[in-house]
């Protein structure tokens, strides 16, 4: 048997040790530990998914990556149309990692009451368009279904509704300027909402609704095989900028490429503050646990002074004595983790299941309720880094007890 480790086992269970001067402290020492990992995995989780989650309603209006035609020179709305007869379409073969390809077209409009009107883009897409995210954000109605002919069927936002004073089931007029020649008589459509979506984006939900798309083909007297742009969405998002080249080198010299982080990067450089203030709050509370480990340390080793000096007396080594207290140390910072992951992935599950905790602006994060998300490879590496950093802390004050003599050890009272 491992005698250090039989050694430390003994101080640990042994019934001296609860009633022993060192208790409180090393309960303190055990509750910083246990604090700082609730803060980690909360500060992890919410940052983590507060970027997923608006990173999802940004992709949900523009893909994560767009294929136009240069001479749109990226324009909100679809000028120069791009045919469907690519070989990247349907099925984006070539590259890895796409998960889906959908055709769209947008074009700028104004939507007329008998009160008032707003100006809207109107974004037109097919039967290749995927309805999964706006799914979560419907909030009354249905999505429209332009599966079978051309229809009038319309998807608006609550922000638009409010301010036009429309609700689902009600018509209005678009018109719709011509881009090519603005002093022409403007297109006039009547479309019917059969459904309204609240993404919490109000800067997005403010200026789009959904059409069918050969509503925009036929005003720009397009062809029924050419479209505004494609929408690609991919796998694994850490990968857009690659996926992006990727896809670059693939398409027509006529075609260019842009990301959403391009397009909207004032809101990810935003996010990307996400990752500093997560790493600052795990710095902070890896610094604070060490600390009070530290304190925890000195305090046995000083309350076992005597016992020091018997094991020196005995033939041991300093580097053997030393083991001793790291094992104890090991077992306090693992009973400090193990509490700290029960409490804090409690309170991540129920906040992911019950909403609990909302945002007191929710217009200032795009989202009311605070989104978490975390996974098992991310807490397995914060609990060993703790563990790690926490012992390579406590190298040095450990090293307090090769200067212990131990003739004056085992004198001490």
């Amino acid at each position: 048997m491992n005698l250090e480790f039989f050694i430390a086992k003994r101080l640990v269970t042994g019934k001296e040790h609860k009633i022993s001067i060192s208790a409180p402290i090393i309960k303190i020492a055990i509750a910083a530990i246990s604090l700082g990992v609730i803060m980690m995995l909360v500060a992890i989780s919410t940052g983590v998914g507060l970027k997923h989650k608006i990173r999802e309603k940004i992709a949900a209006f523009n893909g994560h990556i767009q294929i136009y035609n240069y001479d749109n020179n990226t324009s909100d709305v679809s000028m120069v149309p791009v045919s469907l007869d690519q070989d990247f379409y349907p099925e984006f073969k070539s590259v890895s990692g796409i998960q889906h390809i959908q055709a769209v077209a947008t074009k700028a409009g104004i939507i007329r009451t008998e009160e008032t009107f707003e100006g809207v883009i109107a974004k037109g897409v097919g039967t290749d368009y995927n309805w999964n995210v706006f799914q979560e954000f419907l909030v009354d109605g249905t999505l429209p279904n332009f599966m079978g002919e051309v229809n009038d069927e319309t998807l608006i936002s609550r922000v638009l509704a409010n301010r036009l004073k429309l609700n689902t089931g009600d018509s209005f007029v678009a018109i719709f300027f011509k881009e090519d020649d603005e002093s022409k008589l403007p297109n006039q459509r009547k479309f019917k909402i059969t459904g309204i979506y609240d993404s919490g984006f109000e800067e997005l939900d403010g200026s789009y609704i959904f059409i069918d798309l050969r509503h925009i083909q036929h005003m720009n007297k397009w062809e029924d095989n050419e479209v505004g742009n494609f929408e690609i969405f991919v796998d694994n998002f850490d990968e857009i900028d690659n996926k992006a080249n990727e896809i670059y080198g693939k398409t027509l010299s006529s075609l260019d490429t842009q990301t959403i982080k391009d397009k909207y990067y004032r809101i990810f450089e935003w996010l990307g503050l996400f990752d500093f203030n997560i790493a600052l709050i795990i710095g902070i509370m890896i610094i604070v646990g060490g600390i009070n480990m530290i304190t925890a340390l000195l305090v046995l080793i000083l309350e076992r002074t005597q016992m020091i000096g018997i094991l020196k007396a005995l033939g041991s080594s300093n580097w053997s004595i030393r083991k001793i207290f790291l094992y104890n140390a090991t077992y306090l910072i693992g009973v400090g983790l193990l509490l700290g992951n029960i409490i804090g992935l409690g309170i991540i599950g129920l906040q992911y299941k019950f909403r609990m905790f909302k945002f007191p602006n929710p217009k200032e994060y795009y989202i009311d309720y605070i989104p978490v998300h975390i996974d098992f490879l991310t807490v397995l590496f914060l609990n060993l880094g703790v563990l790690v950093l926490c012992l390579l802390m406590l190298l040095v004050p450990s090293y307090i007890i090769t200067k212990i003599s131990p003739v004056k050890a085992i004198q001490f009272e």
